[in-house]
């Protein structure tokens, strides 16, 4: 009897890992916070069948422009924040939100702020070191997904630097155990911005339509490793 009360809760352990749903945050500043993406996203991983694995994560569910996704019951757990900077996430913020919500993923878009406040592009990526690394404290096996930041007609220049210095990032911070995955969410015309900043539809499906086919695999062979585990 008391071999077998062992192995039932063995058993009953295993089932609970297995059925353990990878946390996904999407991580970023009103980009992620006040558009529509995410939920265009959504309905990729609705499609492609992975979305009874995940869950998105994070400490808001807001949804200020009314996005409709196929499926109405998409999740809308998310720590976008507008008007946020990378800088003050990486240096006061990120740390208490991965404790809270314990993602295996993350996949963010940030440094918009930081352009638009005048902050180099030194700063924004000691930023971007500064949330790796906590993300690894949080979880050795993380997975990143950095986007490259959509167009900022305005002072576009700075946007172009950060971006042609994200992928060498990227390759330099990447490691086994702990892979950082760079979308290049280009060509993003302007057009597809609906006020100079942020995302129209248009833009949201671009945004969407670049993060599936990277967020599927990831999704993919994460439940697939766990799977095996």
């Amino acid at each position: 009897m008391k071999a077998q009360a062992i192995m039932t809760t063995a058993c009953l352990a295993g089932t609970a890992l297995a059925q353990a749903k990878l946390k996904i945050m999407p991580l970023g500043d009103s980009i992620t916070e006040i558009t529509c993406w995410r939920a265009k996203l959504w309905d990729h991983l609705e499609a492609n069948g992975v979305t009874d694995s995940i869950e998105f994560v994070g400490s808001q569910t807001n949804n200020p422009q009314n996005c409709q996704a196929a499926t109405a019951t998409w999740d809308k757990h998310h720590e976008g924040h507008s008007g946020f900077l990378a800088i003050n996430i990486a240096n006061t913020l990120l740390e208490g939100w991965l404790a809270s919500a314990k993602p295996d993923v993350v996949m963010f878009m940030l440094g918009t702020n930081d352009v638009a406040q005048g902050r180099s592009l030194t700063d924004i990526m000691a930023a971007y070191t500064r949330m790796v690394d906590l993300m690894r404290a949080s979880n050795p096996n993380m997975k990143i997904i950095v986007d490259s930041v959509i167009p900022l007609p305005m002072n576009n220049a700075p946007i172009a630097a950060l971006n042609a210095a994200i992928p060498p990032w990227a390759e330099e911070q990447n490691t086994t155990e702990s892979p950082i995955y760079f979308n290049d969410v280009y060509p993003y015309p302007n057009t597809a911005l609906r006020d100079g900043v942020h995302p129209n539809d248009a833009g949201d499906v671009i945004i969407a339509d670049s993060l599936n086919p990277l967020l599927t695999w990831v999704i993919e062979s994460s439940t697939a490793a766990a799977g095996g585990e």
